[in-house]
């Protein structure tokens, strides 16, 4: 970012215009570098459930040869996702500065009273609202947490129910509802996601209007900081404890039906929520806070007296 930035600065005063305009140009140049290879990075990314995938099917199929060499695969295209994810995190931060040097650029504009826009953390209501983004990306994960881990018990009530009033179904003569496990999971997908998608419009808004422009950026610049090695945290952790069960599956630490085995799959249950849930939206908060900020500038109320 450092270097990109310095070196469209030095391209913008070689051609007239100001080092600051072309930093963001240099920016927006690595930005769109980083997405030029996006093919590569979704094939990356592809690798990773097709590997699971084709295990679970020959594990309900019940074959036996090459299961070894899926679940292999399959650890591999765990870290190949936490690569692509970190991937699509590093496109986000320089998405965000773009953003955010718009954002500062267009309150400039709306706002004629400010003559430079600067955020100042030691004055409170600035400092106050760069806790509050701080905060947010936290707030947001446990929110999609939370969704996951509910549906993942409503789905398991389910399972039980059709085990109990549907006869066969553990002998291969009797038929799941699968709809209804499909239904279920669908629902809690969309519904899941209601709180944490208030939350990324409600705190800009509620921010800008009752402390102004300057603490939204506050708030912009506190969520990417947290939200970043956040986002990293969980990607990488989630990949690790995911491959920590599959290589004691393997027969390390006693294998399946040990204490560590055990120990294992509840450490798998909270990684999948973290790198396919927690972790890949936290690069969507970083973007749409950005976004939203800009967006929401005509609402927001000169009180500059307050900052």
């Amino acid at each position: 970012m450092l270097v990109s930035y310095e070196l469209g600065a030095q391209f913008g005063t070689s051609i007239g215009i100001s080092a600051y305009e072309g930093g963001v140009y240099g920016t927006a140049l690595a930005t769109m570098g980083m997405l030029a290879v996006m093919g590569m990075v979704l094939a990356l990314d592809g690798f990773g459930p097709i590997a699971d995938n084709a295990a679970g099917i020959a594990e309900m199929a019940g074959e036996k040869t090459g299961i070894e060499t899926m679940e292999a695969l399959d650890a591999v295209g765990n870290t190949t996702k936490a690569l692509t994810k970190g991937f699509a995190l590093g496109s986000a931060l320089l998405a965000a500065q773009l953003l955010f040097q718009t954002y500062a650029t267009e309150v400039l504009a709306k706002f004629p009273d400010m003559t430079s826009f600067v955020v100042d953390i030691s004055k409170p209501a600035v400092l106050v609202a760069g806790f509050i983004g701080a905060m947010l990306p936290f707030l947001f994960s446990s929110q999609a947490i939370s969704a996951v881990g509910k549906a993942a018990t409503e789905m398991v009530n389910e399972v039980r129910r059709q085990f109990k009033e549907i006869p066969g179904i553990m002998e291969g003569t009797g038929k799941p509802d699968y709809g209804k496990a499909v239904d279920i999971s669908t629902k809690a997908a969309l519904k899941g996601m209601v709180v944490p998608g208030v939350i990324v419009v409600v705190v800009p808004l509620i921010i800008g209007v009752l402390l102004g422009p300057v603490a939204v950026g506050a708030v912009v610049i506190g969520t990417t900081i947290t939200a970043v090695p956040l986002a990293l945290f969980m990607n990488t952790g989630g990949g690790a404890w995911d491959n920590a069960k599959k290589f004691i599956e393997s027969g390390h630490y006693g294998g399946k039906r040990s204490p560590a085995h055990a120990a294992a799959v509840v450490g798998d249950t909270v990684g999948d929520p973290l790198k396919d849930t927690a972790g890949p939206s936290l690069h969507v908060l970083i973007k749409l806070l950005s976004t939203l900020s800009i967006v929401f500038i005509p609402l927001f109320l000169n009180l500059l007296h307050l900052i």
